[in-house]
């Protein structure tokens, strides 16, 4: 994710040229092609720029707001995750309290487990939503618990599947009362209604048809621009189509970079910062020393 607020015209450059090279070579191809070929014989409607020029305002803007959506959703996903996440965390270490079976050191080896296993969902479900394979999650699971969840296609959600049995246990044996308990599986429904709704935006597929279409339709207004100029500016319509040709390919571009909200890319959300976040936001609950530092910035521009 983007955090800085000033524009670096390296960036600029480094995401556009290309998109640029190929609007300029093909502004030229479509100026010599009407010096030489159709200058005097045919003469393109100014209708045509305009009309596709519109349509393209249309198509691009509607491409945006929904790739906006999706981004945006994504990252409020994560900031629920957050919350109910620091709120888990103060619940196992004030809701649940010592029985006759359990005593005080007993009690925090499960406080301790229960919030390890926590924060190994979110790890999976992170390697889930960017298709890694880090295994991040796996140091904070027993064996027994590994050996359960890699038997499943989901292990997010088979951690939550531990999580509840484990909930329910601690009702069995008195450790957290009817009411807490309550409270407590409401928060895991809440963390798998949020998986979901993460997994919901990773496994539906943009409409290619949208994405197509407006690529394409941008070459045809980049062409007809620099055709319908040509016979009135001469070279000078090259110019004037790779300027219009690149807002319309740059802006389309900023769209689809935000199609895929949780790909490992700049404009993507910043997982690794959230994960790393609430792992150390439980784990100072838990009150253990050794804490992983925060993810850094990129140059101060952006975090992963």
């Amino acid at each position: 994710m983007i955090i800085s607020r000033k524009i670096y015209v390296s960036r600029i450059l480094t995401g556009t040229w290309r998109s640029s090279l190929y609007v300029a070579v093909t502004c030229t191809i479509a100026y010599v092609v009407n010096n030489y070929l159709l200058k005097g014989s045919f003469e393109l409607p100014v209708v045509v720029p305009t009309i596709l020029g519109t349509a393209l305002a249309f198509f691009i803007g509607f491409n945006n707001n929904q790739a906006y959506d999706r981004w945006w959703e994504g990252r409020k996903i994560w900031g629920a995750l957050v919350n109910d996440s620091r709120t888990w965390a103060r619940q196992i270490m004030e809701y649940t309290s010592v029985t006759d079976k359990v005593d005080e050191a007993e009690l925090y080896k499960l406080k301790k487990k229960s919030i390890h296993r926590h924060i190994a969902f979110l790890y999976a479900l992170k390697e889930n939503l960017r298709d890694c394979n880090d295994g991040e999650y796996k140091k904070y699971l027993s064996e027994d618990e590994l050996t359960s969840i890699e038997q499943k296609s989901n292990k997010q959600n088979a951690i939550l599947d531990i999580q509840t049995k484990e909930l329910q246990g601690f009702y069995s044996e008195g450790i957290v009362d009817g009411f807490k308990f309550m409270e407590m599986n409401k928060n895991i429904t809440r963390f798998s209604d949020e998986m979901g709704k993460a997994e919901r935006i990773k496994n539906t597929v943009f409409p290619t048809t949208y994405s197509y279409y407006t690529n394409l339709f941008i070459w045809f207004f980049i062409i007809s621009i620099t055709l319908e100029t040509a016979n009135v500016v001469g070279a000078w319509s090259v110019v004037i189509g790779m300027f219009l040709g690149y807002v319309f390919m740059t802006t389309h571009l900023i769209g689809r970079s935000l199609l895929n909200p949780f790909d490992q890319i700049i404009a993507g959300n910043p997982l690794d910062q959230i994960t790393r976040t609430i792992e150390i936001n439980l784990l100072e609950t838990l009150g253990e020393k050794d804490i992983p530092k925060p993810i850094e910035a990129v140059d101060e521009e952006y975090i992963i």
